[in-house]
């Protein structure tokens, strides 16, 4: 609960107290934010903000912000030569030689080369692997469409007992359709996020990642106003996602829903061509047998 008082604030029956410039505030609710909360005159709006300050330190413990880069995009197959994640307190990125070549399409996307890697150590088994299982064991994965990165980390023997994306909090929470494109770099420009980072470099992935992180975050407050921030992710994140409107082919543009009144052939089509190479398709997996058969 969040209390008024002439000369302070209690937020969950934890004191704030704040006078003039300066604010004393418990749990890391920062003061220069608590400050400007308070400048505010209308006590709803001062109530949201500080539950917004409160649920965002409460939920920020143990979150692993991770990116990789492979060499190539077949699961089960291709390996990771790079790997960024970011604890909370400093970023750590480590190159691994993988056990096979980087494509030549890989290459030209993260400019990583088979010579820069040589003389780099395999993933598995070296220490850097070992510090980052300790820490998802008792953390939260943060990644963009997560599932990718999730595979390939179990392809280096690595387990990740829970986990958020951000790529289906973006479609979750874009309820309106008002986002053209979910992908990291696209919606870092559509957020206006003024981050210092390069596309497709595991670091500077990781850097636009805690970014987007941080706004959908604040938009999931705004609309639930749920303490339970980051578990309430997680659960969505584990679970397949009902996609709405279809970005590619001869029905690009309309919904799922009007395509299968109109051709339900095309959606059978889609779902044999999805069950065939099911990595990473569960969304679609789901949502085709939805509109098909009414599978729940």
């Amino acid at each position: 609960m969040i209390h008024q008082n002439r000369s302070a604030l209690v937020v969950q029956g934890l004191p704030v107290i704040a006078s003039g410039y300066s604010c004393v505030a418990i749990q890391g609710i920062t003061t220069k934010t608590l400050y400007c909360a308070l400048t505010h005159t209308d006590f709803t709006s001062l109530t949201m903000t500080i539950l917004m300050i409160f649920c965002y330190n409460n939920s920020m413990q143990n979150l692993i912000f991770l990116d990789t880069e492979t060499t190539g995009n077949e699961i089960g197959k291709d390996r990771l030569v790079q790997v960024c994640y970011f604890d909370g307190e400093r970023f750590f990125t480590e190159y691994f030689k993988a056990p096979l070549p980087i494509s030549v399409k890989s290459m030209s996307i993260t400019h990583i080369t088979n010579e820069d890697v040589e003389d780099k150590p395999p993933f598995i088994g070296s220490e850097f692997s070992k510090v980052l299982q300790e820490k998802l064991e008792n953390g939260v994965l943060i990644a963009h469409n997560a599932q990718f990165d999730i595979s390939m980390l179990k392809d280096e023997g690595l387990r990740v007992p829970k986990f958020i994306c951000t790529l289906k909090l973006a479609r979750y929470l874009d309820d309106d359709e008002q986002v053209p494109e979910y992908n990291l770099q696209f919606l870092r420009y559509y957020f206006g996020l003024r981050v210092d980072a390069q596309a497709h470099d595991a670091e500077g992935d990781v850097k636009v990642l805690k970014g987007v992180f941080d706004k959908l975050k604040e938009i999931w407050i705004q609309k639930y106003t749920d303490e339970n921030v980051i578990d309430r992710m997680a659960d969505l994140s584990a679970k397949p996602l009902l996609m709405r409107r279809i970005n590619f082919g001869k029905h690009a543009g309309q919904t799922v829903e009007e395509v299968s009144r109109v051709d339900r052939g095309y959606l059978e089509w889609l779902l044999n061509a999805k069950m065939e190479n099911p990595a990473n398709e569960e969304d679609w997996i789901y949502t085709l047998k939805y509109y098909l058969y009414g599978n729940h």
